[in-house]
């Protein structure tokens, strides 16, 4: 794969939640635990998965967020700490890399392309996880949403990784599967490749968030990095 400079695509960079990970499953288990400590009913699978990549705030506000308004947001703060807390006790549980991953990662280190992570989960938690999944153990460069003074959509975190790798940002792919994802890739000037198996809502509308690309499996990005005639014309 060239950018449009006719140059080699030097690095990929991959969101984690929704796009590495299927983390939802713990992360619902930790809202549900917060929903146990204030007497409310658990929240299903089919309604929390979709939110997983809105990290907690977005995943508090499925059932409270009627109560952190009428609080004028000083609950939050509360609710922040029983969710964190759980998860960071709970991380690893039930989240999995998703089907493919491990050999998309594998073939990108066979073909000397470099990869890092740029998420929004705070990065204690990031070191944290990772480490359960071997898959990940040669990716050294690791932004998290509090690596630096802003987060995604920004393009300031997608930059610091580029520039940990040594690369130019427009020798990179960003692949996410939310709207900041892509946002955030655009204004770093990378390709960006929308992660269409991940955490998607019904009120999201991803076909206007301008992703140069859009994968229903990771393996699908292996066949997007291949076809460098059509991409040298596209990006």
């Amino acid at each position: 794969m060239r950018n449009q400079d006719n140059k080699p695509v030097a690095a990929v960079l991959f969101d984690l939640d929704g796009t590495l990970l299927d983390t939802a499953p713990d992360l619902g288990a930790a809202l549900n635990h917060v929903c146990h400590l204030h007497q409310r009913p658990a929240v299903p699978a089919e309604r929390f998965t979709p939110y997983a990549s809105h990290g907690s705030r977005g995943l508090l506000n499925l059932v409270f967020a009627d109560d952190i308004a009428a609080s004028q947001e000083q609950l939050l703060p509360q609710l922040r700490q029983q969710f964190l807390s759980y998860y960071h006790d709970n991380i690893a549980t039930h989240t999995r890399p998703y089907d493919g991953i491990a050999e998309l990662l594998a073939a990108l280190q066979e073909a000397d392309i470099k990869v890092a992570i740029v998420t929004n989960k705070p990065i204690a938690l990031t070191h944290r996880l990772l480490p359960h999944y071997p898959e990940f153990a040669h990716i050294e460069v690791v932004v998290g949403g509090d690596t630096l003074p802003v987060a995604k959509p920004s393009p300031e975190p997608l930059l610091h990784a580029a520039e940990q790798l040594g690369v130019h940002a427009h020798s990179c792919l960003y692949v996410g599967d939310a709207e900041r994802d892509i946002q955030a890739g655009v204004n770093a000037g990378m390709a960006t490749v929308l992660a269409a198996y991940g955490y998607i809502s019904d009120e999201d509308q991803p076909q206007r968030w301008g992703a140069d690309y859009t994968i229903e499996t990771p393996q699908q990005l292996l066949r997007i990095l291949s076809v460098a005639d059509a991409l040298t014309q596209s990006l």
